[in-house]
């Protein structure tokens, strides 16, 4: 890069550190400045630069999927990279590395991971300075890796988190003459809203930045009709749906896998381990036997129900209201209710997951076990697929956006309780597929209610199992087909 391209590196960073900053100062003044700083700089380097644009042979068949976030975590981003390598396209897929990617990722010869270490800033000082310097910093890593690339016919970046990206990534296109499309999986400033309130300055400025900034993109792709039609009315953004889909992996999992799984699971998690009065069995976990003589796999009668939920542990998800209603199961468990004892697994990994764990710790449960794995990424689909009852509390920091655990729990046809938001209504159907609820008590009810008639399969649970095997919509790859692949093709 140095060889054909220093001066230009350094005018490009100059330039969006200079919009950067500016965008600090005049967020509440609805000036323009920093958008004019980097037409103006794209337009002096398109000039000096055209070396940039050179075309060679196999450039439009290359994109860019480019996420300011744990590759590993994020499995929408990841559907599409193996979406465009199904389709001929050499792809670079952008982001920080914490977490193992899935497997076909890892696999695919036309995946090229290109991992950039996450940016913390300025630790010392007020919270303005951390933030602006970690947004200049990250501003010259992103510029440096996109510049550096080889020409790609397209950026594909995912919003949120989209300070500095978008800027940044529409900047680059410019230069180059890429086609840049925003995947809006939700807003960036309502997520931060979370933590430091709706008036705070910096959340003031997420949103002016999103506003001005998203809009600059050439095709935009969204997670729901509402969020849509948000885009168009608010944002003056012509969005195309794409719904989360469940990939190929999310299925029920056949006996033999569970039980393979559950072995696996009770080498560090005592709630998966048979009791010692069952150690004449071989190979017995609390849910399986398998038969000694043919290796045959058979779910205990007596066996708990499995419920899980899996979370990035962040505020958009508050799962107190989960553990005070397994506490109030627990009560009806005590207090003579039919009801079997429960196993209840949350998967994930994020910055509040120390706290719940000595909440959940601190708790006093004897028929409820809670355990918080983190799974690998082949192994998240299987437990799915082998659970009784899925939670969600992924409550919509915009309410414009679905849940995608409920996407893959749908895909292994297990029912959900998810906590109510506006746009929920287009997922889960209450009283089809699953149940809504808005509080603890509510969904202390509901699982006593589903869990009525357990191990049974004529209950409401049995109900909604056999309505999502009925139902089965389309499956992530024939999604993508007809709303993605048709932008790639469209005139530039």
């Amino acid at each position: 890069m140095a060889t054909r391209g220093s001066t230009v590196l350094l005018l490009a960073a100059v330039a969006v550190i200079i919009a950067a900053l500016a965008s600090c100062f005049v967020a509440d003044a609805g000036v323009t400045c920093p958008a004019v700083c980097l037409v103006v700089a794209a337009g002096l380097l398109a000039t000096c630069g055209r070396r940039l644009r050179q075309r060679d042979p196999g450039w439009d068949r290359r994109v860019c999927v480019l996420v300011l976030g744990d590759i590993g975590r994020s499995p929408r981003m990841q559907y599409h990279a193996l979406s465009l390598s199904k389709h001929g396209y050499q792809v670079t897929f952008v982001g920080f590395l914490d977490s193992k990617p899935h497997q076909d990722v890892l696999r695919e010869e036309k995946i090229r991971i290109a991992s950039i270490p996450e940016v913390k800033g300025v630790r010392a000082g007020p919270k303005l300075l951390t933030y602006v310097t970690k947004t200049m910093v990250q501003s010259a890593q992103i510029l440096q890796v996109l510049l550096s690339m080889e020409l790609q016919a397209h950026i594909l970046m995912q919003n949120p988190p989209g300070l500095p990206g978008i800027a940044v990534a529409w900047f680059v296109c410019v230069l180059r003459g890429s086609t840049f499309i925003i995947d809006w999986h939700n807003y960036g400033y309502t997520i931060m809203a979370l933590s430091l309130g709706a008036s705070h300055p910096l959340v003031r400025l997420a949103k002016w930045y999103e506003h001005l900034f998203g809009p600059l993109a050439s095709h935009s792709l969204c997670v729901t009709n509402a969020m849509k039609d948000d885009l168009a009315k608010n944002w003056g953004i012509k969005a195309t749906t794409l719904y989360d889909r469940p990939a190929s992996v999310f299925r029920e999992t056949p006996l033999d896998l569970r039980h393979e799984l559950f072995l696996r699971l009770a080498d560090s998690h005592p709630q998966f381990r048979a009791a010692r009065s069952d150690s004449e069995e071989t190979e017995t976990t609390v849910f399986t036997v398998a038969n000694p003589g043919d290796g045959g796999v058979t779910l205990r009668a007596n066996r708990p129900a499995l419920l899980i939920s899996s979370t990035s542990w962040t505020e958009d998800e508050d799962f107190s209201v989960l553990l005070k209603a397994l506490e109030e199961y627990e009560g009806f468990v005590r207090g003579g209710a039919p009801l079997p004892s429960l196993v209840c697994v949350i998967t994930g990994k994020g910055p509040q997951k120390e706290h719940y764990k000595k909440l959940i710790a601190s708790m006093s449960l004897e028929k409820v076990k809670i355990c918080t794995p983190w799974l690998e990424a082949e192994d998240y689909p299987l437990l799915l697929g082998s659970a009784d009852l899925g939670v969600c509390l992924h409550k919509s920091s915009s309410g414009l956006d679905l849940p995608m655990k409920v996407v893959d729990m749908f895909g292994c046809c297990l029912p959900v309780c998810a906590i109510q938001f506006d746009c929920l209504h287009e997922l889960v159907q209450h009283g089809e597929n699953g149940l809504t609820f808005r509080d603890s008590a509510e969904l202390a009810g509901q699982l006593k209610s589903l869990l009525s008639d357990f191990p049974g399969s004529d209950g409401r649970l049995g109900t909604f199992r056999r309505n999502l095997r009925a139902s089965r919509g389309q499956r992530w790859e024939d999604n993508w087909d007809q709303n993605v692949l048709p932008l790639l093709a469209a005139p530039r």
